[in-house]
């Protein structure tokens, strides 16, 4: 990469402010891939939590349904008289330029559509689980969306990072030594021819004066 350079005054203060810039980039880069990193790893935490909360409330849904199908006969009916959800909203937040979804959903008091005269408390019970199920499962969601998220911007970063630290920044440097180096040996050259300039005038002005 040096050979490709022209070894003057102008390229080197060029490139200095160049490797400036690039040392600059590199110092954003691994601070953004670090407030990254504990953002994801913050989130990992909470996603196991979520899901931990989740397998337990739907082995207690599922457990409730299948007394209920015990009981009452298939619940399918009652199933079907359940509402679609329509209540999801989706926001963003930035984190260091990565855009990560907060999904909430309208609250509203959860009740069962389900006639009570054919129906037992295990089929409440089984209702509530899986309303509560619905709910983790939104935060969930949005967990686990923000860690893929994450885990792509943090690929990224660290791609662009170590391009500056391996190839820019060697390169930059690499060119600030072959043009000092240039411009050192071009001033020693220009040093050497003056001395023997004057030198030669000096000689010529005492041949003069003899």
């Amino acid at each position: 990469m040096a050979n490709q350079v022209f070894p003057t005054k102008g390229n080197l203060l060029n490139i200095k402010k160049s490797l400036s810039l690039a040392t600059l980039g590199y110092d954003l880069m691994d601070r953004k891939r670090n407030i990254l990193i504990r953002e994801m790893m913050t989130l990992i935490d909470t996603a196991q939590m979520v899901r931990d909360q989740i397998d337990e409330t739907y082995r207690r849904a599922y457990r409730a349904l299948q007394w209920a199908n015990v009981s009452l006969g298939i619940c399918s009916e009652a199933a079907e008289t359940t509402p679609i959800e329509t209540g999801i909203q989706i926001t963003y937040r930035s984190v260091m330029g990565v855009e990560l979804p907060h999904i909430t959903i309208e609250p509203h008091e959860e009740e069962s559509h389900y006639g009570l005269q054919n129906t037992n408390s295990q089929l409440d019970q089984a209702f509530v689980c899986f309303a509560k199920c619905k709910e983790l499962t939104v935060v969930l969601a949005e967990v686990e969306n923000s860690i893929y998220r994450l885990a792509v911007s943090i690929k990224k970063t660290q791609c662009r990072a170590n391009a500056l630290k391996n190839i820019i920044i060697p390169g930059f440097e690499e060119n600030i030594h072959f043009i000092s180096n240039a411009l050192e040996e071009k001033e020693r050259e220009e040093f050497s021819r003056l001395k023997v300039i004057r030198r030669i005038t000096a000689g010529d002005k005492d041949g003069e004066a003899v």
